[in-house]
């Protein structure tokens, strides 16, 4: 790396792996945003969690924190995981009119290292019989003799145990962080240090890490979340996960650009242009998590096999019905109709309000598919979900705007970033 491309210092490392660079941003590429812009997120959403963890982890509440900070957790994980997919394709290929917006996911890549602190409390839920994965955690389940012996469980037990759970997330983990790493920090080598060898580097790097992440982010969706209910199995449900976070990503990479520009930065960078394609890309995958939506329970339907429809029985009885059709109609159907029209891609106050409306819906979609193995009788919502929701992601948000505000808002020395300024839809 170019001695003025330097590391962090280890304090600071597991935030933003290279030193500030931004004394060497062109002008119009500077963040000139205060502290409070990162200072007040990641303080409320730190009191939040403190909260959360202090009551949640009382006789009373222990069991429903642990599912409201697992819900909020994977949101989190979601979109960080979302960001790098856009980030690794857009490499490999050579999109040129995201350039303008590039550093906005790969400022969010960086956030797997702090994930893998904030995944502590969900750890401990191994050691607590009010954990969420206690289904297949508790002793017996795979012993005949045993008063919680289950036949179905005894036969995944190969798979669902505590040790190879764990081998499983460090791979997951390594592979997010390594790629990450590798991404972000030749990016802002490039910013200080015009090689033209660094695109093909990472080229090289997305087209081995593709695969490997895709492989990663489906089986941590199977171990993270349909383990939750672990006799209910999907083929599908690891690119139902990716259809959310992907949209979800640049769902944030659009309100960010957004209100960068409110702040007076990007003003001569960021243009309708790009937030009409930014746009055609959440209506796409709108389209494509309904697509995957309904194939996974069309299969099942068409099926009828007790075991497999159970879980979408559970997700239409006790109140837990209208959850459902909430999320058809503002997951889908009006994001559907109100991104259709190219207006609407191309105004700034639609698209901030569409933004959050799929964001808030990512966590929404989270919570409809964990919380009814927790409350099967009735469908609720609990203060647990709200604090620990908004409490990670506000330390989530105020570490990316920190680290993003130490570096160039745009890679200036990407050999597209030319084109992608120019860029104008056809």
């Amino acid at each position: 790396m170019a001695d003025s491309a330097k590391r962090s210092s280890p304090l600071t490392w597991l935030i933003d792996p290279i030193a500030p660079t931004t004394d060497q941003a062109e002008r119009g590429f500077r963040f000139t945003g205060s502290n409070t812009t990162w200072m007040v997120p990641l303080l409320v959403g730190a009191a939040l969690v403190v909260v959360s963890c202090v009551l949640g982890f009382s006789e009373s509440f222990r069991e429903q924190f642990y599912f409201s900070y697992l819900i909020g957790w994977t949101f989190c994980l979601s979109i960080a995981i979302g960001a790098l997919f856009i980030v690794i394709i857009k490499h490999l290929t050579k999109a040129y009119w995201i350039v303008a917006v590039r550093r906005i996911p790969e400022a969010l890549i960086w956030s797997f290292p702090l994930l893998l602190i904030l995944f502590i409390p969900i750890l401990l839920g191994f050691l607590d019989h009010h954990g969420p994965y206690h289904h297949w955690t508790q002793e017996g389940i795979a012993d005949p003799n045993s008063e919680h012996y289950d036949e179905i469980l005894a036969g995944k037990v190969a798979y669902l145990n505590i040790p190879f759970y764990l081998v499983r997330m460090v791979f997951y983990f390594a592979v997010w962080i390594y790629l990450s790493y590798r991404l972000y920090t030749l990016s802002l080598r490039q910013d200080v240090d015009p090689d033209p060898s660094i695109p093909v580097q990472q080229r090289r790097v997305s087209a081995w890490g593709l695969p490997l992440l895709a492989v990663a982010t489906a089986f941590a969706s199977y171990d993270l979340l349909m383990a939750l209910d672990p006799h209910w199995f999907s083929t599908i449900f690891g690119v139902y996960f990716f259809g959310g976070a992907f949209l979800t990503a640049f769902s944030i990479t659009a309100l960010v650009a957004i209100m960068l520009q409110r702040l007076g930065m990007l003003r001569n960078v960021v243009t309708a242009e790009h937030y009409q394609d930014l746009g055609k890309l959440m209506f796409g995958f709108v389209v494509f998590w309904a697509y995957i939506a309904f194939s996974q329970y069309m299969l099942y339907w068409y099926g009828g096999i007790p075991e497999e429809t159970v879980w979408f029985r559970h997700r239409m009885e006790h109140g837990w019905g209208a959850h459902s059709a909430m999320l058809l109609l503002m997951h889908f159907i009006l994001p559907f109709l109100i991104l259709l029209p190219r207006a609407v891609k191309r105004s700034i106050p639609l698209m901030s309000i569409m933004a959050v409306w799929l964001i808030i819906m990512q966590w929404y979609d989270h919570h409809w598919l964990a919380m009814p193995v927790l409350h099967v009788e009735h469908a609720t919502f609990h203060w647990l979900d709200f604090s620990c929701w908004i409490g990670l992601f506000g330390i989530f948000f105020g570490t990316f705007v920190w680290r993003l505000g130490r570096h160039p808002l745009v890679p200036q020395h990407d050999p597209l970033l030319g084109k992608s300024l120019r860029f104008e839809n056809a």
